[in-house]
């Protein structure tokens, strides 16, 4: 099918007009920019140096950490920069190098999310056999089919995009390029294309999330017969993990479930889960995780004293 593409660079609304907002959007997404990017290098960082850390639950926080930060990298300092301007315009290409960026990246949390919880129920409710079933080659492969699932499912949307053509307007009321405010600008009918967003995006999101919480029901549940201290180090753990799937979760469900109508509040939950969640879970990692917090203490003194000799 011959494309007509006469669109050559859309034009990014952002968060707001308003040139006093635009200087608070610019400040306060460069502070949660940075935090988000030394959050996450230490932890990335900690689990790479400390021998402490080397079970597959801090294996797959290592690749999660990544995650979160390739997602910031693909989507903040854009963002940031458009505060300043007065018109903010992206190319065609690099609008589609967002659109697949963004969605792998979110898909690759997703599908480590997911391998959390399966860790998580092997270690409580078959730790006899955790070493045999969660072994180097199998969280090896499980980090492999994580990348490249989650490159397939943003293949399929870089093509449902390219699949359609872009006359004009170019006008995106959004932050950055996605696939829903995208294809509003298609001059063809999307209603099919948009019934595939909802039943790829969204099926992941709701499925994945539904998953992930029965095999914590099933967890905590086990937890009846554990010891008093064994529960207690097993629920702060579950926790954190609940804590972090319900914040990443409940915005996408929003967002790629709903039809092909946008609400105004859109934007500022996409917000909470392209920006907010990757600067939280840092956070929520390190303070609820004593054995994170005392690996990073260990790793910091020993540099610490190997730039003192």
């Amino acid at each position: 099918m011959q494309l007509n593409n006469n669109v050559t660079e859309f034009i990014l609304l952002g968060l707001t007009q308003e040139p006093v907002r635009k200087k608070i959007v610019f400040v306060t997404f460069l502070l949660i920019y940075f935090g988000t990017l030394l959050g996450n290098f230490l932890i990335i960082a900690t689990i790479k140096t400390s021998r402490a850390l080397g079970s597959p639950m801090y294996f797959f926080l290592f690749h999660l950490a990544l995650s979160d930060t390739f997602l910031s990298i693909s989507i903040g300092p854009r963002m940031i920069v458009d505060a300043l301007l007065k018109k903010t315009t992206i190319s065609f290409n690099e609008c589609m190098i967002q659109v697949f960026s963004s969605h792998f990246f979110g898909c690759l949390e997703i599908f480590i999310l997911i391998i959390m919880a399966v860790d998580r129920y092997v270690a409580i409710c078959k730790p006899l056999r955790y070493t045999i079933i969660m072994s180097h080659q199998v969280c090896g492969a499980l980090g492999v089919v994580a990348w490249v699932g989650s490159c397939v499912h943003s293949s399929a949307q870089i093509f449902l995009a390219l699949n359609f053509p872009f006359c004009g307007p170019n006008v995106i009321d959004h932050y950055f390029c996605d696939l829903q405010p995208l294809l509003k600008l298609a001059c063809a009918d999307t209603y099919v294309v948009n019934l595939l967003l909802v039943s790829n995006s969204g099926a992941i999101c709701t499925v994945s999330f539904v998953m992930v919480m029965f095999s914590y029901v099933i967890i905590l549940r086990s937890l009846i017969n554990h010891s008093a201290e064994g529960r207690k180090k097993a629920l702060s753990t579950c926790i954190s993990h609940i804590i972090v799937v319900i914040l990443f979760f409940g915005p996408c469900i929003f967002i790629y479930t709903q039809p092909a109508t946008t609400f105004s509040m859109d934007k500022m939950i996409a917000v909470f889960y392209t920006i907010g969640t990757p600067l939280f879970k840092p956070l929520i990692y390190t303070l609820r995780n004593a054995e994170v917090k005392n690996a990073m203490r260990k790793v910091w003194n020993m540099k610490l004293i190997s730039g003192d000799k």
